[in-house]
Formats: structure tokens, sequence, C-alpha cells
């Protein structure tokens, strides 16, 4: 007997799909418009979006960057919590892990990703 689906709640700290880059076009429209900031550990690439919508973010995080699997992982979900709290409205983001950036802990993975995103308002 199939089960019944239902619409589950909106998690308090989940990562809508509205929310996401989703399509190699979608991510390939942000790297040929967006402005690209960058430091020793992250290039961030950021394009505007669709006015009064929420920002959407892409993750490229390679084995280049980070070996392991679990690397990637934690990179990505330090990512997703630093934009979930950045606040940020009508752009699209893709973030993109250098060499390096693996070695580094989670307290230094969000400050790295906050003196960049201070660097975006500034420019």
């Amino acid at each position: 007997m199939p089960r019944a689906v239902s619409a589950s709640p909106r998690k308090p700290f989940g990562f809508p799909r509205d929310h996401r880059l989703l399509k190699p076009d979608e991510f390939r429209a942000v790297f040929r418009t967006g402005q690209r900031v960058h430091n020793r550990h992250w290039m961030l690439v950021v394009a505007p979006g669709v006015t009064g919508s929420p920002a959407r973010l892409g993750l490229a995080v390679s084995k280049k960057c980070a070996k392991r699997a679990v690397d990637r992982n934690r990179i990505k979900r330090v990512t997703r919590d630093w934009f979930r709290h950045a606040g940020l409205q009508g752009v699209d983001i893709v973030v993109t892990g250098k060499r390096g950036v693996a070695d580094l802990s989670k307290p230094e993975l969000r400050d790295s990703l906050k003196r960049l995103q201070r660097r975006l308002g500034s420019s």
C-alpha cells in the first residue's frame, strides 16, 4: 500500500531548494557575469540575482582542495551555515574552496568567509 506523502514543514536550519543553485546553466551564468572576490582559502563569485528573491548558493568544493570526503562535507556544512546567517538578498553566489581550506578549523573557515563578505560590501 503506497504511503501518503505529506508536505513537511520547513526545517529551521534547513537549506531549501529555492536558496540553491541547482543546474549547470545557473552556475555558468554566475561565473560568466559575477564579480570575483578571493583570499587564500576561498573564491566567491557573486552575480546579481532576481530582485527581491532570496540569495542562492552554489558550492564547488573539489578533491583538489580537500582529499577526504569528510573534509569536503565539513567545508560545505560550514559554508551553508555562513550563508544562512549572512542575510544576503537578490544575489547568486558560487563558493569555491582552494587548496589548504581543509586544514582550517570551523571557526577559521567561518571567519574567513565573513571577511570575504565584508570585502563584498565595500566593493
